[in-house]
């Protein structure tokens, strides 16, 4: 018998119109739907798009070949569609339709709880919201044109033994209250973050290597390292998630980074060497206007300024609502939407097109492979046999064909199949054949269990010394077509599993504050393991921030020892960085810290009705995500469609 937590998420998903009948036959086959609950659940499918035609419903619910794929249900409610999708702010101009940029993203809830936190470095704020635009970086990093973009500094030389590093900055360039940017703001970014450490976003990093920077003139700086830190200018340079904020001295000397909001618009705060500035910001909508000159434009790095004149940030609501938004040209780009959603979408409205244009996944591999992480301060998920028990009560390809209609991949680590990656992957095969991180095997499950003392009870689930083991699967909305597929799987094989969408599960995640949930790995991106392999480090546990944080705070001192020495390898040295790479593996996949569950892909929704120069397999010259810190690339190639 299914369980009712799962039905009622099913019958949800069916009232809501969120399901086609393909689909929910898919769905209760897994979940072991009766046929007389069947037939009522595919009613109310018939009833939501006021067919009242037989469609037999005695079939086999497995068979579902001959059945027609409409998707979704009607979207073209208008009843759907956010108030907030209009924008009438009285406290800044007005700009037309054709020239703005509407964005849905992020949020708590349908609201933004960061809306005053424009310091990058303070705790709870997020680049993701906004804020990345502003403050611009010494380099860019675009993984897919595999090419760095010198642009606050002109170029950069290590010394031989990679222990000092030395940055030439671009001269000329202003904040925006008409103060100079000079060597003497990186210096301070740098050496605060050295004193102050762990208290904030990035601090680990910078302390952990640097002992001291110096503005050497007005566009040097010259950086001493503890240790050799060939890493350390990738590191500061602005890709995916990761990257070093260079922020004003004048404006954040004598504040407390962790705290201060620099916000206070009357007072021009926030400033930036940017094109852009803040002109409202409230939990309903950030709003970031063009500004009128850009040094950028002066030095020859662009031919214009950016096409938008202005960018408007709404909160990620519900997907349903989002598509209808996409649907009637309210909204430009969005958060990444789940393979159903985003075919229906394109098939209403043609001029909205992903990565890979209509084609099947929808989308590119992100960088951010997702598990199921389990938190090892919580026992027993402290036990690898507990560990690798779950993960054999997984089938991942069927939660991809179930969730995505096939649309998906799975990765054996925490690495994205990007081509730098995958050499390192096929290096550790052997210990992957033994320890075969994607295995779908309940019977090794079961002994598994065993092994760790747990008995069946008379309801057949897992119990030691009088305790049955309970879990509730966290996630974001982003996970809620996977979540529940795997938490009956564990349900049916003896774990009193569950999902659930806490608002505040970053916040839970981050903090330590949780058991069991789903999150991605934002780590590696070209032919260096070392970012990833530091997500898993004891320096990393509890370090504020979503990224670069190791979330399952495992811990092992000879893991440990070994990525301190892949970080002071260079990384031309790829036969040292191979052999380390194998031994960190020996220790870390028997050890199986996280759940691999799959790739994660950026089905990002792009509309063309009133901007073009999207990043597509046509042009990739970086990754489509707005919410990364490589925005602004993409900004430089947007240009109105009308």
């Amino acid at each position: 018998m299914a369980d009712r937590r799962a039905l009622d998420a099913l019958t949800n998903d069916v009232l809501e119109g969120k399901l086609d009948r393909r689909t929910l036959l898919k769905r209760a086959a897994i979940l072991g739907v009766t046929a007389p609950t069947l037939a009522g659940l595919i009613a109310a499918c018939e009833d939501d798009d006021g067919d009242d035609s037989d469609d037999g419903v005695a079939a086999d619910p497995g068979d579902d070949e001959e059945l027609d794929d409409e998707e979704l249900s009607d979207l073209d409610d208008e009843d759907v569609v956010p108030e907030d999708a209009e924008v009438d702010i009285e406290e800044v101009g007005e700009v037309p339709r054709e020239r703005t940029l509407f964005l849905r993203w992020g949020g708590q809830e349908g609201r933004f709880v960061d809306h005053d936190l424009w310091n990058g470095y303070a705790i709870g704020a997020n680049h993701q919201n906004g804020l990345g635009i502003l403050y611009e970086p010494l380099a860019y990093y675009s993984a897919f044109a595999d090419e760095t973009y010198p642009w606050l500094a002109e170029d950069w030389e290590y010394n031989d033994d990679s222990t000092e590093l030395t940055l030439n900055l671009r001269s000329g360039i202003e904040w925006s209250d008409g103060e100079p940017f000079t060597a003497d703001d990186v210096a301070f970014t740098l050496n605060h973050l050295v004193e102050i450490g762990s208290e904030v976003r990035w601090g680990t990093d910078v302390q952990q290597y640097v002992e001291s920077a110096e503005a050497v003139d007005d566009t040097t700086v010259h950086i001493t390292f503890n240790v050799p830190a060939p890493r350390f200018m990738f590191f500061m340079t602005y890709k995916y998630d990761i990257g070093l904020y260079i922020i004003p001295q004048h404006i954040y000397e004598g504040e407390d980074w962790s705290t201060f909001t620099c916000f206070d618009l009357e007072e021009g705060l926030p400033v930036t060497t940017g094109p852009w500035e803040v002109v409202f910001s409230s939990p309903e909508q950030k709003i970031i206007d063009r500004r009128d000159s850009w040094w950028a434009i002066d030095q020859g790095l662009v031919d214009d300024l950016p096409g938008p004149e202005r960018v408007v940030y709404l909160p990620f609501g519900d997907e349903t609502g989002v598509a209808q938004q996409l649907i009637t040209d309210q909204i430009d780009c969005s958060l990444d939407l789940r393979p159903m959603t985003i075919v229906r979408v394109m098939e209403d409205n043609p001029n909205v097109v992903t990565h890979t244009l209509g084609e099947p996944p929808y989308g590119y591999v992100d960088w951010w492979p997702t598990a199921l992480f389990l938190n090892h301060e919580e026992p027993p998920f402290d036990e690898l046999e507990v560990r690798w028990g779950i993960s054999y009560y997984i089938d991942r390809e069927q939660m991809i064909e179930v969730a995505y209609d096939g649309a998906g991949s799975v990765s054996p680590l925490p690495l994205p199949s990007y081509p730098g990656l995958e050499p390192y992957v096929e290096h550790v095969s052997d210990i992957l054949e033994e320890y075969d991180t994607l295995e779908y095997n309940p019977e090794k499950g079961d002994e598994m269990f065993e092994a760790a003392g747990f008995q069946r009870n008379g309801s057949g689930f897992w119990e030691r010394d009088g305790e049955v083991l309970e879990m509730t699967l966290n996630g974001f909305e982003v996970f809620a077509d996977i979540g529940p597929i795997v938490a009956e799987m564990l349900r049916q094989n003896g774990i009193d599993a569950e999902y659930a969408q806490p608002p505040d599960w970053s916040d839970m995640i981050q903090q330590g504050n949780y058991r069991a949930g789903f999150q991605g790995h934002g780590g590696s991106v070209s032919n260096d393991p070392y970012d990833t392999l530091r997500l898993f480090q004891s320096v990393t546990v509890a370090v504020p921030g979503a990224h670069g944080v190791n979330f399952t705070q495992w811990q092992n001192e000879e893991y440990d020892q070994i990525v301190d020495e892949i970080a002071v390898t260079p990384i031309d040295d790829q036969d040292r960085l191979m052999e380390l790479f194998h031994d960190a593996m020996e220790i870390w996949i028997p050890e199986l810290p996280n759940i691999q569950i799959q790739e994660w892909y950026h089905r990002v929704p792009m509309n063309t009705t009133f901007w073009e120069g999207w990043p597509t397999v046509e042009n990739e010259y970086v990754n489509g995500a707005f919410w990364h810190l490589t925005f602004q690339l993409v900004l430089n190639e947007l240009r109105p469609a009308q």
